[in-house]
């Protein structure tokens, strides 16, 4: 068996909220996860586009997520810096607990769709209209999801962090799970800090 070590407290790697919006204004994949009837947690890769201070995502309004998401908005929306190719960064994960709403109003539903549409195809014209073409369908609906927590990883920090070249006031708070509950499962586990 390994040994703990003090890069085992992850949660003060966090993002600030000028990154999380870097991610996710690059980021052109997410997964959007919601609870079936019987509490199976699931999830499919969606698309989107973060705008406003929401993440916005369309399907088509028959989907069972519709129904699920209807029946319990509390959703959770999962972006990896593997869906942009920036090497600038930022890079790690973002992961936000949010509330979905629903939209199906027509003025909304183009707005979505020509940033969606741009975002995918920010080069292209034709291949802009053809993404919108293709959007703008009578069964597709359209949610936006407003963050309540985030949660999110730094890894750029987290490398620097263990090459000793990263300012330690660029380090996160740790979180009750680092503080409270790892030390007690290490005690449990009989482990010890190197």
């Amino acid at each position: 068996m390994g040994k703990a070590t003090d890069h085992e407290s992850v949660s003060i790697y966090q993002f600030n909220q000028d990154e999380i919006d870097q991610m996710l204004t690059k980021a052109g994949e997410c997964v959007l996860n919601w609870c079936t009837k019987d509490e199976w947690p699931v999830g499919v890769v969606h698309s989107f586009v973060w705008a406003k201070g929401k993440l916005w995502l369309t399907f088509a309004a028959h989907r069972h997520r519709a129904s699920a998401i209807k029946r319990n908005p509390k959703v959770s929306v999962v972006v990896s810096s593997r869906a942009h190719d920036d090497p600038a960064g930022p890079h790690g994960q973002v992961c936000c607990k949010g509330t979905a709403e629903f939209h199906d109003d027509r003025e909304t539903l183009e707005w979505f769709y020509h940033l969606l549409a741009k975002k995918v195809s920010p080069t292209d014209k034709a291949g802009e209209d053809d993404f919108y073409d293709l959007l703008d369908s009578p069964l597709r609906t359209l949610i936006s999801v407003t963050p309540v927590k985030w949660i999110t990883f730094n890894s750029a920090k987290s490398f620097a962090h263990r090459a000793g070249t990263l300012d330690e006031s660029e380090l996160s708070a740790p979180a009750s799970a680092d503080l409270e509950r790892m030390p007690k499962e290490m005690a449990k586990r009989g482990i010890k800090v190197e």
